[in-house]
């Protein structure tokens, strides 16, 4: 299966990003065969609006079935909840402990939104 975590970095070593839609990086790992891509968000997190549905879409484009973050906006969870994808927020600390602590069962699915709509804040 294939999970996205939300990192500050590229690594397994790196801090998850608390942000969703603005995350540094998307660490895409597969818990079957153990291994990883990075992807650069960098294009996505500078835009002026609208990044939680680029993002929610490039997850959809890469065949994502679980995004691990620290939390997701209103638009974002629009994008992920309609392809499908479960969204796991309140994860921190290192990608590779979130990606343990979600092996294990310790971070739970969320039916909501768990971060406020940034959309027309000045």
């Amino acid at each position: 299966m294939k999970v996205a975590i939300t990192s500050t970095g590229a690594g397994l070593s790196s801090e998850v990003d608390p942000r969703f839609g603005r995350a540094a990086y998307f660490i895409i790992y597969d818990t079957d065969s153990g291994e990883f891509e990075a992807i650069d968000n960098s294009e996505n997190a500078a835009g002026a609006g609208g990044v939680g549905v680029k993002s929610g879409q490039l997850m959809v484009d890469k065949g994502v079935e679980w995004v691990i973050t620290g939390s997701v906006g209103p638009n974002a969870f629009q994008v992920l909840s309609s392809a499908g994808i479960k969204i796991a927020p309140g994860a921190s600390g290192k990608v590779a402990d979130a990606i343990e602590d979600f092996k294990a069962g310790k971070l739970s699915e969320t039916s909501s939104a768990t971060a406020k709509s940034h959309t027309g804040l000045q």
